[in-house]
């Protein structure tokens, strides 16, 4: 073993038994109560079994965990995917022949990740990234004010703005106040209180507020029974309730093989698979911005595990997951510091259905949603937009119209339009930029000397174009390739294309080091030796 990799393995050890795993078990404790319903929600409004929701969320939790190299970010059922789920259900006819879709949409996530398709999470401008996470937030607060106050029409997990119900988020904040729960109301209040100051009180600080809520919520739960104040069955976390091995062997469901030949079934994996790793990488690009370490995530790596995880979903009757950022922002918010919070919510997440199920049932949705609420309002707090409107509006803009695209339509819409818009300013930025070029005319005034820089990009033509156009005629004009690694084929032929047409102003080109073709460089070549930094 190689002093680099005894290293590696002493300062693991330290990792999972220092002081990390003071923040990590109750990091997990937070994301396992946050899941629980979103798991049970995801699938109920997929048209898939409950269990389905929940063993997704545990082989995300303990499988994809295990394997991903983001040491924050936790996966599971997905609400971005819960209506191709629900259609694909219905298309192809059965659940099992849905589940055989899953396995080759992991299959194929598992080749984009051996690909390096995982990469393209890497060009997410920071805009967006913090525009969708601000989101993320508003929607927390949103979709959770129903919850909060005893309404409970919508399912947990919810991100869309449109409901099949012809409701919409506002229209559901107006339903919910109309047909309020009191004792819901009462829970929910007190919860976020506890949430608030029991952090504040250092020597209660090592129990995790939320297990306090959690707690309060049950006893309040029973103390309201029969009362007014009595809160209803949907109002409660609702998991299956295992009495025996025969009710446990049920929950699983395997799939169809013979359904391989069916056309239908690739069209839904290919879009599984998609669909699943673009929000995957989103979700990955948005926690590493609030990690407080700031560390990088591995993309492909990252597709592989998601690839693995969905294939043995598929296998074993769960449903198809992604890294979800709701998760992976409650595990930061909670002081998570390593994967094993996320490996622990999904060890809790089987637990709670083996051996706890009846009291988990006692858990009100209500205690649940101040949870979410705090972390929503973590995540989208006024100072992030004071502090992005400080950046200048080519970054506040993109921030602005991502946060109103997928807070009035969902996640990757939101996120594509907000993408729209910043590569908008990125080419107008780039059609402005003065420092790809210089304007040399210290050998005199019939003399301009045009030096590019080191990269010309196809977004420079622009700018070129129009500064060689503009030329005034009667001049000599030097363009100076010297300084330059990489000029793009497009900026080439507008330069030759200028060099050929010149003289009908009476104005002579010079070119200095400028090649007929480039290629570009190989970030293996443009990697700093180890060597060089010893």
């Amino acid at each position: 073993m190689s002093d680099q990799s005894s290293y590696s393995a002493k300062g693991m050890s330290k990792y999972f038994l220092g002081k990390n795993l003071k923040k990590d078990i109750p990091a997990s404790i937070v994301v396992f109560l946050v899941a629980l319903p979103l798991c049970l929600g995801i699938a109920l409004a997929s048209g898939a079994p409950l269990f389905a929701g929940i063993l997704s969320g545990i082989i995300g939790g303990i499988v994809v965990s295990s394997i991903s190299g983001s040491q924050l970010s936790v996966s599971g059922p997905a609400a971005g995917l819960t209506v191709i789920v629900l259609n694909a259900i219905t298309d192809l006819g059965s659940y099992d022949i849905f589940l055989m879709a899953i396995v080759v949409a992991g299959l194929i996530q598992i080749l984009l990740g051996i690909l390096k398709a995982g990469t393209i999470g890497d060009y997410f401008p920071n805009s967006v990234i913090i525009g969708m996470l601000a989101a993320i937030g508003i929607i927390l607060i949103l979709k959770q004010l129903p919850h909060a106050v005893g309404y409970d029409a919508d399912y947990e997990g919810d991100q869309n703005f449109a409901q099949p119900d012809q409701e919409n988020t506002f229209s559901a904040i107006i339903s919910a106040f109309n047909k309020f729960n009191g004792g819901a109301i009462i829970i929910s209040l007190l919860s976020i209180a506890v949430l608030i100051l029991w952090p504040k009180v250092k020597k209660l600080e090592i129990i995790p507020a939320p297990l306090i809520v959690v707690a309060l919520g049950i006893i309040l739960a029973i103390v309201f029974n029969g009362t007014s104040l009595a809160l209803a069955p949907d109002q409660l976390v609702q998991i299956p309730v295992v009495t025996n091995f025969a009710d446990f062997k049920n929950l699983f469901i395997f799939p169809d093989v013979t359904a391989l030949s069916n056309p239908k079934l690739w069209t839904v994996a290919i879009t599984i698979a998609v669909v699943a790793s673009l929000e995957t990488l989103l979700s990955l690009e948005a926690v590493d911005k609030i990690d407080p370490i700031k560390r990088s995530s591995p993309t492909n790596r990252e597709l592989v595990a998601q690839g693995i995880g969905n294939t043995i979903a598929g296998l074993v009757g769960a449903l198809p997951m992604t890294a979800v950022i709701v998760r992976s922002s409650a595990n930061v918010n909670s002081g998570g510091r390593t994967k094993v919070s996320a490996i622990l919510h999904g060890v809790f997440l089987m637990l709670a259905v083996l051996l706890i199920p009846v009291l988990i049932n006692k858990i009100p949705l209500s205690c649940l949603a101040a949870i979410l609420l705090l972390v929503g309002y973590k995540l989208a707090k006024f100072s992030l937009f004071t502090q992005m409107w400080k950046d200048g509006k080519d970054q506040f803009i993109p921030f602005a119209v991502t946060i109103l695209a997928v807070v009035f339509t969902d996640l990757l819409i939101g996120v594509g339009v907000g993408l729209a818009v910043a590569i908008f300013f990125l080419l107008r930025t780039n059609f402005r930029n003065p420092y790809f070029y210089t304007i040399d005319r210290s050998e005199g005034t019939d003399i301009i000397r045009l030096k590019l820089a080191q990269e010309v990009s196809f977004l420079n033509k622009g700018a070129i174009q129009y500064v060689l156009t503009h030329m005034p005629p009667n001049k000599t004009v030097i363009i100076d390739g010297s300084n330059s690694l990489f000029i793009d084929k497009d900026v080439l032929d507008t330069i030759h294309d200028y060099e050929h047409n010149a003289f009908t102003k009476n104005i002579k080109v010079e070119l200095i080091n400028v090649k007929s073709s480039y290629v570009v460089p190989k970030l293996s070549d443009m990697a700093l030796d180890p060597k060089e930094l010893s």
